[in-house]
């Protein structure tokens, strides 16, 4: 992995974590249009992700702080809520979930599908339900879409905004409460990555090179910060069909390019 592949993987990182186009489809995709290495993408992925992790809570540093002083009011817990299950999905289907990010032909249809359920989040949110009508069953309901997210290419946020209003939470509490709930599966995410590195399951740290790590990180914070802002806004001012246009149509482009293409374009096997 090259300096300049670093920067490119880090904003992609930063940016796709929380507009939503799914980072993990965006992450493949560039991975092997780039040519890296798969284990060294997996072993920059712990260093993005801590990257990511800082975005959040700098932006979010107050209702982190009250919630770290009052773990057990009603916001964190229904974080909580809407962690389990994600958790209990990937325990349950985690090496099916992983063995689909070898395989370039889910990349289209999940970024087509992450573009049909933010146009139909177009339709669906005008709620004005905030934490005091927050039920757990939403939280749960929430979550489950998280759970989805798992799969490349459909995309975290786009998927747990959209089950948000959909279940009428008003527009800039969904937008809130989905980059909230981040937090959980990023750190996750970046442990259980961490760990495959220390047991040598994948690239080391050393083999990327401190300079590409850093760069990477650098690049995906500053650029993760600037995405969260760019969401909110996009959220509360319905602009999220414009990113269903991109996804759905990167998602059309690659899966044209594999059935004309896959045999002379190397990234699309």
């Amino acid at each position: 992995m090259s300096l300049i592949d670093a920067i490119i993987l880090g904003v992609i990182q930063g940016l796709t974590e929380f507009l939503p186009v799914s980072s993990s489809g965006h992450l493949v995709f560039f991975q092997r249009l780039l040519g890296v290495d798969e284990a060294a993408v997996l072993t920059f992925s712990v260093a993005v992700h801590v990257a990511t992790l800082f975005a959040v809570v700098f932006v979010y540093w107050k209702k982190i702080f009250e919630m770290i002083k009052r773990p057990f009011s009603k916001l964190p817990l229904q974080i909580v809520a809407a962690t389990i299950p994600a958790v209990v999905l990937t325990l349950l289907f985690g090496d099916l979930i992983e063995s689909t990010y070898v395989n370039p032909v889910v990349l289209g249809p999940g970024f087509i599908f992450t573009g049909l359920a933010l146009l139909f989040s177009e339709k669906v949110g005008n709620g004005q339900k905030g934490l005091e009508e927050l039920k757990t069953t939403d939280s749960l309901m929430i979550g489950a879409a998280q759970g989805i997210a798992l799969f490349p290419a459909v995309s975290r946020s786009g998927m747990t905004i959209t089950t948000s209003l959909a279940l009428g939470l008003e527009r800039g509490f969904a937008a809130d409460f989905s980059f909230l709930m981040s937090i959980p599966p990023i750190l996750g995410a970046a442990l259980l990555d961490g760990i495959d590195v220390v047991k040598g399951n994948t690239a080391s740290f050393e083999s990327i090179g401190t300079i590409n790590l850093l760069a990477g990180m650098i690049a995906a914070g500053i650029t993760g910060f600037f995405a969260i802002k760019i969401m909110l806004k996009a959220v509360k001012k319905l602009k999220l069909k414009y990113f269903s246009y991109y996804v759905i149509t990167l998602g059309t482009i690659i899966i044209l390019a594999q059935l004309l293409f896959k045999d002379s374009l190397s990234w699309l096997k």
